[in-house]
């Protein structure tokens, strides 16, 4: 068990090691998988595969087209694939979401509303914004409460 996780870590640190970062970027998301990190910078995350939905929120007017990476997709480039992953915005509010009930779709972390950038005034540069309008699975306090914008980092801490 020891040494499957030791080779897990290299893994990820190897992988961590190859992706694209800039440090302290203004508009970065830090994602962190144990001991190891990486900042995505904005080009970093619009490579990712993208996803999109119009849906309306209550923190907005009408309905919004959300589009950006899913959270499965960047939690993936840091190798986090189990317990519980922290995200946290600038302001220092957290959310935590467990892994197993992240999707390859859902949530995602929006950087586009209505195909336009939006600032942290707009509730940016990364929102994480799930379908609501399409399920009332998406529409409980639970979920409100974990669409947490202004979002700056990505932990996961991996159980002993």
């Amino acid at each position: 068990m020891i040494l499957k996780r030791t080779i897990g870590k290299i893994i990820t640190i190897l992988t961590l090691a190859a992706l694209p970062v800039v440090a302290h970027a203004k508009d970065g998301l830090t994602v962190t998988n144990d001991d190891a990190s990486i900042v995505l910078d904005k080009a970093a995350i619009d490579n990712l595969p993208q996803q999109e939905f119009t849906t309306t929120t209550i923190w907005t007017e009408g309905s919004i087209t959300f589009s950006g990476p899913s959270l499965h997709a960047i939690i993936s480039l840091a190798g986090i694939t189990e317990g519980t992953v922290t995200l946290t915005a600038v302001n220092d509010y957290a959310i935590q979401i467990p892994v197993a009930e992240i999707t390859e779709t859902t949530p995602i972390v929006a950087s586009l509303m209505d195909g336009e950038p939006f600032n942290r005034r707009e509730k940016g540069p990364y929102w994480l914004v799930y379908p609501y309008d399409s399920d009332p699975a998406f529409q409980t306090e639970i979920t409100l409460a974990r669409s947490i914008w202004q979002l700056v980092s990505i932990s996961n801490i991996a159980p002993d």
